[in-house]
């Protein structure tokens, strides 16, 4: 399997949808798919007419296992170095994405595989998934960002719990604690994803990128500083042209025809 065939690629709309296609191994990450997303990822950062990535895993049962285990057997102390550095790097540009980025997780999300949609901005599962940090199970711990980006979405005491123990949570439990956004059946994962991604795509553009960013900034730092970089942001969408649209298309009775200028 060639290093494209790793990663399908669909572009629906203003959308890209992103699968992870390991389906025989649950799609467990190995370098070769993990170089595959990089790539995608940084040809997205230039793309103006995307509006939102979705991703997700190949079949019905599994959004990503985490890493290749049969791989990391093989690998030097030094090789498992260059993976960790790599995923971590990797979830971190997705999260640094000017765009939204949704997980559709469609399935079983151990690991690797809950640290990428810790890292995108909205997750949505279907009813069958399973998602959980389970590291601890294996003797070592989240190494894609997770004790990091855990804790912020849902809280430290219930972050903690999680990783220490590792647990797996279902679909319904990982609603309650606020790790997903949304939970859909598995026949209409993709079409909500997408409906979603709709919406974010009668926005404006420059708004979105800009509230994406006040949003992520600021959360790292006390609220006076983060309503200052609100306001730095906020400072930005005022001489664009997209601003004159939608005050000239909410007096008309008409849709804004946004073009991120």
């Amino acid at each position: 399997m060639s290093t494209t065939d790793l990663l399908l690629v669909e572009e629906k709309r203003k959308a890209v949808i992103l699968t992870m296609n390991r389906p025989k191994v649950m799609n467990c990450l190995n370098f070769d798919l993990l170089y595959a997303i990089r790539d995608k990822i940084d040809d997205l950062q230039y793309r103006n007419d995307i509006r939102t990535v979705i991703i997700t895993g190949a079949g019905e049962k599994s959004f990503c296992a985490g890493a290749d285990l049969k791989e990391r057997v093989s690998l030097t102390p030094d090789e498992v170095k260059k993976f960790i550095i790599t995923i971590r790097n990797l979830l971190t540009s997705i999260q640094n994405l000017p765009i939204p980025v949704i997980s559709a997780v469609n399935g079983i999300a151990l690991g690797g595989g809950t640290e990428v949609a810790l890292a995108s901005d909205i997750r949505i599962a279907s009813e069958n998934a399973s998602m959980g940090l389970t590291e601890a199970r294996l003797a070592i711990i989240p190494g894609g960002g997770g004790t990091q980006r855990l804790p912020r979405i849902i809280g430290v005491a219930k972050a903690k719990e999680l990783i220490f123990t590792g647990k797996r949570v279902n679909a319904k439990e990982a609603l309650d604690i606020g790790l997903v956004n949304r939970v859909t059946t598995p026949e209409t994962l993709l079409d909500d994803c997408m409906e979603m991604a709709d919406m974010i795509a009668e926005t404006g553009p420059i708004a979105v990128e800009m509230a994406k960013y006040a949003i992520d900034r600021g959360i790292e730092t006390d609220l006076a500083t983060g309503l200052a970089i609100e306001s730095n942001a906020y400072r930005v969408t005022i001489p664009t042209e997209d601003r004159i649209e939608g005050l000239t298309a909410f007096k008309e009775k008409r849709k804004p025809r946004y073009k991120g200028r």
